[in-house]
């Protein structure tokens, strides 16, 4: 609604003449046969600030990739086991340290148990694992339990599955970065008070490498998740040799030495309870491959299967191991602000107190810890890019990045996650009552789907698979009951959550199939020439080149054309009237008087005596609402103008019978 510059000149196209401005990118092509055709092109920015927000996000996100290149960016099983196994490795730097927690609420004699734990929790992520292998294979676009749980139980248990899945993959970005800062700061204890400014930072690192792609994440991920799990082997078997061939072993705390609970049967098998569900946290994480089949390079479903069984033998031994050494070395979390956890308790025993090997090993699991987060990177944006193809998710988190990537989904993580790291001051201990939870739920209802998968499909061998999978449910379902129940009431806030995402979720498809309702259109309608009659109103606010376009404009779509000047000063818009009948002549001028100042609503209530106006016999017309616009050159003066034209198109937005046009003027180089 502000002046602009002349416009170019035409150009022939065939046998017409077209107005073009000036074609910074090439959108249409001209294909003969009188017919203009798009052109698929990307187009280059044609502002200034565009090309400097092109540049900033070229060097760091990386060149647009096409559609055509996502082949190239698969993984291989070696950077797969880097990105979706980095969770569930990472998992033994804090597993162990949850289980002796609650075991030394018992003393000293409890700590022993500590191995029993683990090895009982080794033989359940063997038999999970396992079951998941299935699942890889029966369903391998991906989706891991949401997909199961939808075909094989129907929506609603699949929103049970998919609230859990997110829940968790969230948790599981806070709880590794909190961890991850726990391990720094128990080699320098210096940067303690900075531990939350650290875990943000190192959440925005992992960000950006995913917003790069996949291909650049697995390189990123893959050098230090082999070298924690190199070092990690290296620490247990130093360990274990000089404790079973040496004999060595370390004292418990003194604290510890005469504290003890009464030995009754019931207290024992509540505490072993409470310590078995601490470190059930070793098993999350594992549903991630078969969440992300399709980032494998073919066949998908078995490179996925056979990363998850790789990645299984691994954390088993590491969660056994590191354990073991634990439980003899007398490595306890006692509390305090030493900040000194049990896997740097045992790094300190393994390889020398401030020694080179141990300050390595310290930064080895930092650093995987930090990348761990990636496993939820990588499945959370992608179970949330299947959510919105079904209509449970809004349809932007199905939109991929110009590298390929699912970039709404891993900046809402990003966010999330963020605010709880800072919300619970990037304490691990404080963020594991609300882990586990949801996973074992999500587990039961994964493998209890492929159950009904294998009784349905029956194919050959489905006897032995059927076995498999439903062994795996009941002893999933069994400890999902245990785990809520030993971490309640904190369990029930996570339930809490899943039913919120549950109803967000259904509400999201509602609403989406209301609009399809409304906006259906049957097959054996045909659809005549329009009959209804049109009338365009221009909002002016004077004669510049702007208002002119936008008129000359207005004047091809119908015969009924008329000008809105809104003015508190009557003189004034009585000159403005006069310049207009001699300038453009044949499109009359309303003036609309508003004392009080107003802009938008002098101009709704204008179009409203026009529908009061018209002929009640007859079928309303189509108002058609031509907003000039001038399009500013620079960023910085964008707020100079076209204020009121947008005023106006968010208060005509949904005006019955009334079609808003813009006419942008832009102004030449």
């Amino acid at each position: 609604m502000i002046g602009g510059r002349r416009p170019l000149p035409g150009r022939k196209l065939g046998d017409r003449r077209v107005r073009v401005e000036r074609p910074h990118a090439p959108y249409f092509r001209w294909s003969g046969a009188g017919q203009l055709t798009a052109r698929a092109a990307a187009s280059r920015p044609t502002t200034a600030s565009g090309r400097w927000w092109a540049a900033v996000r070229a060097l760091f996100l990386g060149r647009p990739l096409a559609s055509d290149e996502e082949a190239g960016e698969r993984l291989s099983k070696k950077k797969a086991l880097a990105i979706f196994s980095s969770d569930a490795i990472s998992s033994s730097a804090y597993a162990t340290e949850e289980i002796l927690r609650v075991l030394v609420i018992g003393g000293a004699v409890f700590l022993a148990f500590g191995l029993q734990i683990a090895i009982a929790i080794a033989i359940l992520l063997a038999i999970v694992a396992f079951s998941y292998r299935q699942v890889c294979l029966a369903y391998p676009t991906g989706g891991g339990s949401y997909s199961v749980s939808k075909v094989n139980f129907g929506r609603r248990a699949s929103l049970i599955a998919a609230s859990a899945l997110l829940i968790d993959y969230v948790m599981t970005v806070a709880v590794s970065i909190s961890s991850a800062v726990e391990q720094i700061t128990a080699a320098l204890p210096v940067l303690l008070p900075e531990k939350v400014l650290i875990g943000v930072i190192a959440i925005a690192l992992v960000t950006l490498g995913n917003l790069r792609g996949l291909r650049e994440a697995g390189n990123i991920f893959a050098v230090p998740t082999y070298l924690f799990v190199g070092s990690a082997l290296l620490m247990i078997a130093i360990g274990t040799f000089r404790i079973v061939i040496l004999g060595e072993h370390g004292d418990f705390p003194r604290q510890l030495a005469d504290q003890t609970i009464a030995t009754t049967q019931s207290a024992v098998a509540l505490l072993l309870l409470r310590a078995f569900a601490a470190g059930a946290v070793a098993l999350t994480g594992t549903e991630a491959i078969a969440t992300g089949v399709p980032a494998f390079k073919p066949p998908e479903a078995r490179n996925a299967a056979t990363t998850l069984a790789v990645m299984a033998g691994l954390l088993g031994v590491l969660f056994v191991g590191i354990t073991f050494l634990a439980v003899n070395y007398g490595a306890v979390n006692v509390g305090g602000a030493d900040g000194q956890t049990v896997i740097a308790q045992v790094a300190r025993r393994v390889y020398g107190d401030n020694s080179i090997p141990f300050f390595l090993f310290q930064g080895f699991t930092a650093v995987l810890l930090v990348l761990a987060a990636n496993t939820s990177f990588n499945a959370f944006p992608r179970l949330l890019a299947i959510l919105a193809q079904d209509g449970f998710a809004p349809r932007q988190f199905g939109f991929r990045g110009d590298r390929l990537a699912f970039s709404y989904g891993i900046v809402i993580l990003a966010v999330v996650a963020g605010s709880l790291v800072v919300a619970f001051n990037g304490e691990t201990h404080l963020l594991i009552p609300l882990y586990a939870v949801g996973v074992f739920i999500d587990f039961t209802i994964s493998q209890s789907g492929m159950v009904r998968h294998w009784l349905r499909e029956r194919p050959p061998g489905f006897v032995q698979r059927l076995a498999i999978n439903a062994v795996g449910a009941l002893l999933t379902g069994v400890v999902a009951i245990v785990v809520a129940i030993a971490k309640a009431p904190t369990s029930f806030i996570v339930l809490i959550l899943m039913a919120v995402l549950f109803g967000v979720m259904s509400f999201v498809r509602r609403q989406y199939d209301q609009q399809a309702a409304e906006l259906e259109v049957r097959e054996d309608v045909v659809f005549d020439r329009p009959h209804r009659e049109q009338r365009v109103v221009v909002p002016v606010n004077g004669i510049n080149r702007t208002v002119v376009q936008a008129v000359t404009f207005a004047r091809t779509l119908a015969a009924d054309v008329r000008a809105v000047y809104v003015t508190e000063d009557p003189d004034d818009g009585e000159a403005l009237r006069q310049r207009w009948q001699r300038q453009l002549p044949g499109v009359p001028l309303v003036i609309v008087e508003s004392p009080y100042r107003a802009i938008i609503s002098p101009v709704i209530a204008y179009l409203d005596v026009l529908d009061k106006a018209w002929p009640p016999d007859k079928e309303a017309p189509i108002t058609i609402v031509v907003l000039p616009e001038y399009v500013a050159r620079h960023w910085w003066d964008r707020v100079l103008y076209n204020q009121t034209a947008r005023r106006l198109k968010r208060a005509l937005l949904g005006r019955e019978h009334t079609v808003i046009a813009d006419v942008p003027y832009r102004r030449g180089a």
